[in-house]
């Protein structure tokens, strides 16, 4: 017999137990026969703990509040380790028509990489970054077997509990910090058809990679968190203490925060200096000198940050994500630091200036206008859309016509 008729006949009879099993278990009338025949009696018992809270028929796996993911990926101690990894973990997916990813130690992932198609195909059931795939909110899968059991796991077909699942395999690991904590998972998943033994060998040693990684002295200090200040102005600090930061030092840490899959070292350089003909070494200190001030924190191959570092921009960014106007207008307090002529500073700027731009003139609240045209007093499309919104007998609207009157171009003088 075949590999694949041997994986097909596996899927069929996987598929008959849990047509028979999981409609009994699901009203309570299971028993612990369920454990017999085609089933693991770890899969039974893990359907019935996910059967309390999940519906076998759910379509796709819940997702973390928006910006969520980015915020937990951005604090992860795996951040760094897989940076160092990212290559390797690229082609392992690509090449072998896999879809890996990394979660924290609640299951929700935090990272992916694959194919184009497989990607696709997992985004359908938000297998990616912010999917929530812990048992009780996506039942009986490798990731949730592992943070639950501790141990590597495989989940094959129909011992997925959610029957969307049905046509995919997945093979998992937990990654355990020095001192024993899970801190997630590593999982590859690829279709059932593409089960092959050798997936789970491949998963211990990425997990062997990273524990690696962590064990000499990768794992991020548990320390005071950093916070950028780049809208309107320019610092940093941390935990209320300023750091001293070239002004080249603060392009590079708010460009870091902003693209958290981080630079090659060229893509880095050409954001900040352009075409100037700037030495690499120059650079390389420029990046030294910010690792120094930070305490660590960027990682050496390609350049992101490791450690824990909030932004303002990157705050406005995510409020703007979730629809959150108000908090948006409450961070930007002006252009990204206006004074950077640095290339990928000048695209940020423009970028958040347009995004926040429209989301004021997309809304009917006059405030958002008002609050907005302070920063842009030459802006007379904003101060004619506050005119707009505010009522007649409204008490501002003098306060609006001579901000308008203020950003129209003087009329041409006479001869």
């Amino acid at each position: 017999m075949s590999e694949h008729d041997s994986l097909r006949l596996r899927r069929s009879a996987l598929v008959e137990e849990w047509s028979h099993w999981v409609p009994r278990l699901s009203t309570g009338a299971g028993s612990s026969h369920a454990s017999a025949g085609a089933l693991r009696a770890e899969i039974t018992e893990s359907w019935r703990r996910s059967l309390v809270s999940v519906d076998p028929e759910r379509d796709s796996a819940p997702a973390s509040a928006g910006g969520e993911a980015l915020d937990r990926w951005t604090g992860s101690p795996l951040r760094g380790p897989l940076t160092e990894l990212a290559g390797e973990f690229r082609s392992i997916a690509e090449d072998a028509g896999f879809v890996t990813a990394i979660t924290d130690e609640s299951g929700t992932i935090l990272w992916t990489c694959g194919g184009r198609t497989m990607r696709r195909r997992a985004e359908r059931v938000n297998f990616a970054p912010g999917g929530c795939w812990d048992e009780q909110a996506m039942g009986t899968n490798a990731l949730s077997l592992a943070l639950h059991t501790g141990r590597p796991s495989t989940v094959f077909s129909a011992e997925h509990l959610v029957a969307t699942l049905h046509d995919w395999v997945c093979y998992c690991a937990p990654v355990r910090a020095p001192d024993g904590r899970i801190l997630g998972v590593v999982d590859i998943s690829t279709t059932w058809d593409r089960s092959h033994p050798l997936a789970m060998t491949m998963v211990r040693s990425l997990v062997s990679r990273i524990e690696a990684e962590l064990r000499a002295g990768r794992l991020p200090a548990r320390g005071p968190r950093v916070r950028v200040h780049c809208l309107g102005t320019g610092g940093a600090e941390r935990a209320g203490t300023p750091l001293s930061l070239r002004p080249r030092q603060l392009e590079i840490l708010t460009l870091l925060a902003l693209e958290p899959d981080g630079f090659t070292p060229g893509r880095l350089r050409e954001a900040v200096y352009g075409d100037r003909p700037i030495s690499t070494s120059t650079f390389k200190a420029e990046v030294s000198h910010l690792r120094h001030a930070l305490g660590g924190g960027i990682a050496n191959r390609r350049y992101t940050l490791t450690s824990p570092v909030s932004c303002d921009a990157v705050d406005v960014l995510r409020a703007l994500e979730r629809g959150d106007t108000t908090t948006a207008l409450r961070f930007y307090r002006g252009p990204l630091l206006p004074f950077s002529e640095a290339p990928g500073i000048m695209e940020w700027r423009a970028h958040l200036e347009v995004a926040v731009r429209e989301a004021v003139l997309t809304s009917t609240d006059p405030e958002f206008a008002l609050r907005y045209s302070e920063r842009v007093p030459y802006d007379t499309e904003i101060h004619q859309h506050a005119l707009r919104l505010l009522n007649p007998g409204d008490s501002r609207r003098p306060l609006v016509v001579s901000r308008l009157t203020t950003s129209l171009p003087e009329p041409p003088a006479h001869p």
